[in-house]
């Protein structure tokens, strides 16, 4: 199934075109140029959201965020509400670990979304009315002509217990792991033999929507488990905390063509040298670039204005 920006879309549909079925890019890097993609230099970030000051490097695009003795918390109070944050950044190849207790609630889901500009994505995504397992799916190009890429690894109660789900994302191979243990690989060749295997700079974005929404279509609310109950409403999802392991640390990306491939992207700026005891991953070497501003707005940056509205 897309990612949670599907919901967004289709409140968005009257005001602002979409690029593909799936999601949205305010720039698509394969069809004009683009501003490069704003990065860190950092090789190693880690966020801990019980404490105070720990969405620095992360932007809210839509509702409310807080965070407390729980983490960042996600709240779904009503019809329409979409709390959703972003990095500020933008990362190639690296591992991505979110600690999280996903919402409650039929037809309400939780989504932990790496995407780029070109609508190269994976995504975690845990449905409110099912106690036994979480979705992994991920997209390349925004190519949504099938929807067979989704497996459902096994998750004892992710609404009430705490998991570790981690994205290992590197240039041959994606994994995908809950608490330690591997429960998906995805090779490059068998994306479409690399064809539609993500590999474009992306950012990280968290948020919780009703994928019951009776708005929605029949085949989304019944993949979300049937229609939201905002009678029951708040439900709430809660993330711990993130750690980030950046391969090709860097001020900026930029895209010197339009391939999409990892190979065209150039990198500028030094790598800071603040590690952590975690290794980073190794990867291929890029050349430098000039630095140019950061490029597109997300989705539901806009539906926070049009619910405001």
């Amino acid at each position: 199934m897309p990612s949670f920006i599907k919901f967004a879309a289709a409140a968005l549909a009257v005001a602002a075109p979409l690029a593909s079925a799936q999601t949205y890019t305010s720039c698509n890097p394969l069809d004009k140029t683009c501003p490069a993609d704003a990065g860190t230099t950092e090789s190693h970030l880690s966020f801990d959201f019980t404490q105070s000051g720990s969405l620095d490097k992360w932007t809210t695009t839509a509702g409310t965020v807080n965070t407390g003795a729980n983490g960042a918390e996600f709240t779904l109070a009503k019809r329409g509400d979409a709390p959703t944050i972003e990095t500020d950044f933008y990362m190639l190849f690296g591992e991505i670990s979110i600690t999280m207790k996903a919402a409650p609630g039929q037809g309400v889901v939780s989504s932990l979304v790496f995407e780029s500009d070109d609508l190269d994505e994976i995504d975690w995504e845990a449905l409110g009315g099912d106690t036994t397992q979480i979705e992994t799916n991920y997209f390349g190009k925004g190519d949504t002509t099938t929807y067979d890429r989704a497996t459902w690894p096994a998750v004892s109660d992710p609404q009430n217990t705490w998991h570790t789900y981690t994205v290992s994302w590197q240039q041959d191979a994606t994994t995908w792991s809950v608490d330690g243990n591997v429960v998906r690989t995805l090779n490059y060749a068998d994306a479409q033999g690399g064809a539609r295997y993500p590999k474009t700079p992306m950012r990280i974005r968290m948020g919780i929507w009703a994928g019951g929404d009776p708005s929605n279509g029949e085949g989304t609310i019944e993949w979300a488990g049937g229609e939201t109950n905002y009678a029951g409403a708040p439900y709430t999802m809660y993330v711990k905390s993130v750690d980030i392991v950046n391969a090709n640390p860097a001020e900026s990306y930029t895209w010197t063509d339009k391939s999409g491939s990892y190979q065209s992207i150039k990198k500028s700026g030094a790598a800071s040298l603040n590690h952590s005891s975690s290794a980073a991953t190794t990867s291929p070497a890029f050349n430098a670039a000039a630095s140019v501003t950061v490029g597109p707005l997300g989705l539901l940056a806009l539906l926070a204005v049009f619910i405001q509205l």
